[in-house]
């Protein structure tokens, strides 16, 4: 199978420079590298009518294109289904009954951070099972035999984070992010996955299930977000951030293509130019501050 590379947005709304720098990151990685780029939309969860539609245009629009059909994870169920069943055969999943407040109030072991699971449906017995599914829907965890994991990533060097029994399917029958991405990577031969780095610390959950599922852990790199001047992750309401919202005041798509690879450190033009010039040890390691309408303005009379 064709090593490659991947962009894999949630179809919840337009994408924002940020994401759209993330995409143009996973695109240089991947083709300074001789892979293929796949495009996958993450809709199991959040999807709003026509984003995916604006998504594709934008991206195509700043120069990123990509192998094969788009896929969709909504497609997919009966992957994710084998693959859950796959480790349950295996004795490493149970269900849980347990809320989130329940979750949040319970006391945590000492090497777990506030959140992490704390194992109370792990041993429940066959009379308490029946008990609990008479009650409410459970949803499908994994039963972990790690308390922490490392991985290896190219801009972060090694990460060390922690892998608790996270759900792999939710009560409501949604499969789970970390188990559904797993499955799509190794599905889809993706081997280099480029991502924002708030998503760093999810990577060894995803990591660990991989082996566990017979398949390859792919290459990491977890690229700096964009954040707004009070160094929160951007979002709507930092003003024009989208390429629809650029263009109503004056900026086109190459010019915010051309943005966000000087934020980069690399010559504006198409993306073929400055993917003779890309370097992943030559990155920014810090976040690039977005200053709205102002640096947008700042750009066009340079």
């Amino acid at each position: 199978m064709t090593s490659a590379g991947r962009f894999a947005p949630s179809p919840s709304g337009e994408l924002h420079v940020g994401n759209l720098r993330t995409a143009m990151l996973a695109w240089l990685f991947a083709r300074s590298t001789g892979r293929a780029f796949l495009l996958r939309v993450e809709d199991l969860d959040r999807a709003r009518a026509g984003a995916e539609e604006v998504q594709l245009r934008d991206l195509e629009a700043i120069g990123v294109t990509w192998d094969g059909a788009v896929v969709r994870q909504t497609d997919r169920a009966g992957l994710y289904n084998h693959a859950i069943q796959q480790l349950t055969d295996a004795g490493l999943t149970y269900e849980c009954f347990c809320t989130r407040r329940e979750i949040q109030d319970a006391p945590s072991a000492p090497h777990a951070p506030q959140g992490a699971y704390p194992g109370t449906c792990r041993n429940l017995s066959t009379a308490e099972l029946e008990i609990r599914r008479a009650s409410r829907p459970a949803a499908i965890r994994l039963r972990s035999e790690a308390h922490d994991w490392t991985v290896e990533d190219k801009l972060h060097g090694s990460y060390t984070g922690v892998v608790d029994d996270f759900v792999l399917r939710r009560n409501d029958g949604v499969t789970a992010y970390n188990l559904a991405v797993v499955v799509d990577d190794a599905e889809q031969g993706v081997d280099q996955v480029v991502r924002g780095d708030d998503l760093l610390s999810s990577t060894p959950r995803q990591a660990y299930l991989a082996p566990l599922l017979g398949v390859p852990v792919p290459e990491y790199a977890h690229v700096p977000l964009v954040l707004n001047r009070d160094g929160a992750r951007l979002a709507k309401r930092d003003g024009a951030v989208t390429l629809g919202e650029l263009a109503a005041v004056g900026l086109s798509a190459g010019e915010v293509r051309d943005m966000i690879l000087e934020s980069l450190g690399l010559p504006g033009g198409p993306l073929g130019e400055a993917l003779d010039r890309f370097d992943p040890a030559r990155l920014p390691h810090g976040p690039w501050i977005w200053n709205g309408i102002q640096q947008s303005t700042l750009r066009k009379g340079a």
